[in-house]
């Protein structure tokens, strides 16, 4: 099957959030707003939109479990924390073994705890509790990854949560909706087709430049900061 590519597209991850920073302009400078990127791919989109509202950025690690033999096709997320959350209709419609599942949900929760430790640098979990969250990936394809992540949020006692992706299918936004105090959307396409076709350069976000992002945000949060004490003399 051809698949047609869509004439309006986004140049790359740092494009898509710099975009979406403008729709989210109104809460720049407030200081209990904080950015929550799904690495890998979100980390970008999140840091422009951190660096333009002039707010934190941290990472929610969450993690696509893909079928068996089709990687590219997810049966459900996991999550730091244990949170877990599986397509029960993939599962049984593949026939997909219990102990496949649980090998791969335990696999995948060592993955998490080591991307943590080399990503966070020794620097702690933001706390979440009564702040603004804005949750970023780089698109919404089944919608099962961010699922996992905004519980994860959600048992911070967040103020609110708003979700900000480039790019989603309808079927994604709908199922997320109900979860969120509001969607962030700069395209919700007839024809979705996968995150990818909506980006001129989706190359794979490594490790280091999420590592490398994420201490710049770090730095720019600090000048931030400190000039913020400044002001205050």
């Amino acid at each position: 099957m051809q698949t047609t590519i869509p004439a309006k597209r986004f140049k790359n991850r740092a494009e898509a959030g710099m975009m979406l920073a403008e729709r989210l302009a109104a809460y720049g400078g407030r200081r209990d707003v904080i950015v929550l990127a799904l690495p890998r791919g979100g980390v970008p989109v999140g840091f422009a939109i951190a660096r333009a509202l002039h707010a934190p950025l941290d990472i929610l690690l969450v993690r696509k479990l893909g079928v068996p033999g089709h990687e590219e096709y997810a049966m459900g997320s996991v999550a730091a924390g244990g949170v877990c959350i599986l397509r029960t209709d993939v599962i049984k419609q593949l026939n997909i073994p219990q102990s496949a599942i649980d090998a791969l949900i335990a696999r995948k929760q060592e993955e998490l705890a080591w991307r943590a430790e080399i990503y966070r640098n020794h620097r702690p979990p933001a706390d979440l509790k009564d702040r603004i969250v804005i949750v970023v990936d780089d698109g919404l394809a089944t919608g099962a990854t961010m699922a996992a992540a905004l519980q994860i949020v959600h048992a911070a006692a967040p103020a609110q949560i708003i979700v900000a992706v480039p790019v989603a299918a309808q079927d994604s936004v709908q199922q997320i909706r109900p979860q969120v105090d509001d969607i962030v959307c700069l395209l919700i396409p007839d024809y979705f087709h996968a995150v990818g076709l909506w980006y001129e350069d989706f190359g794979q976000t490594s490790d280091d430049e999420v590592i490398q992002l994420l201490n710049e945000a770090s730095r720019l949060q600090a000048l931030n900061t400190a000039a913020s004490q400044i002001d205050a003399v």
